[in-house]
């Protein structure tokens, strides 16, 4: 999940704030499907996830039912948890180790994407209604590969949460020229697709929001439920259990 959380938001989700500086975050909440369709190969099911955010904190799950083990994104209080609720225990994560994954994994996406390439940006043509939203395209390409995303102007990003998160992980340095470009599009993205080459074979990943909603969150959604254990979590679980 760590890699989601650093790549597919960052690609999702950091569109410019528009709010005020010293306004508090719009809550927001989106359910997203992202499906991997290797060359030559049908795609798959997908996979959904869904995200909260409310100011400085995230709540990120994955699977088709709400309630499942889940990721908390404390920023606010330079935490990390998952939350295992069948066994009603919160790991709390080594936050340096998490980082230094992270960055990691952002350093092999952004050697995909062609390292110190210089991304150009151009519209596409058309408009598309995803999730209920009017949006415009735009496709970002490199020597080896092409990301085209469609967002929706209507849309407050509320994304300062996202852009923390990219910043405390270490995911913005490694990817600087993709974020930087994503961040100056006129709106929030609702669809990404992404396309690689490698030793001469192009994978795919597509990303769709499916629903969104902007508002307060239940403050009970970013704190461990009452009763529950927090125990710390050991690293080599770490690796296995949130990436």
């Amino acid at each position: 999940m760590i890699l989601a959380a650093s790549i597919a938001v960052a690609l999702a989700s950091t569109a410019p704030v528009a709010e005020p500086a010293q306004a508090p975050a719009a809550g927001l909440y989106f359910e997203q499907t992202t499906v991997v369709v290797p060359q030559g190969q049908a795609p798959g099911a997908g996979v959904k996830s869904r995200v909260w955010h409310s100011g400085r904190r995230m709540r990120l799950e994955a699977g088709d039912e709400a309630g499942g083990p889940a990721l908390l994104l404390r920023l606010d209080e330079g935490r990390v948890l998952r939350l295992d609720p069948e066994a009603k225990v919160a790991f709390e994560i080594d936050t340096a180790g998490l980082r230094s994954r992270s960055h990691q994994d952002a350093s092999v996406v952004a050697t995909l994407l062609g390292g110190g390439d210089a991304l150009r940006t151009a519209p596409l043509d058309g408009e598309r209604t995803i999730a209920g939203h009017a949006c415009r395209g735009y496709r970002l390409r490199s020597r080896s590969a092409s990301v085209e995303l469609w967002v929706a102007s209507d849309l407050p990003s509320g994304a300062a949460v996202f852009a923390d998160f990219l910043e405390w992980s270490g995911a913005s340095q490694a990817l600087p020229g993709l974020v930087g470009a994503i961040r100056e599009l006129a709106g929030f993205p609702l669809e990404t697709r992404t396309r690689v080459s490698v030793l001469g074979e192009t994978q795919e990943t597509l990303s769709t929001v499916t629903k969104i909603r902007v508002g307060p969150q239940p403050e009970a959604l970013f704190d461990v439920p009452s009763g529950w254990r927090v125990q710390k979590s050991a690293p080599q679980s770490e690796g296995g259990q949130n990436r």
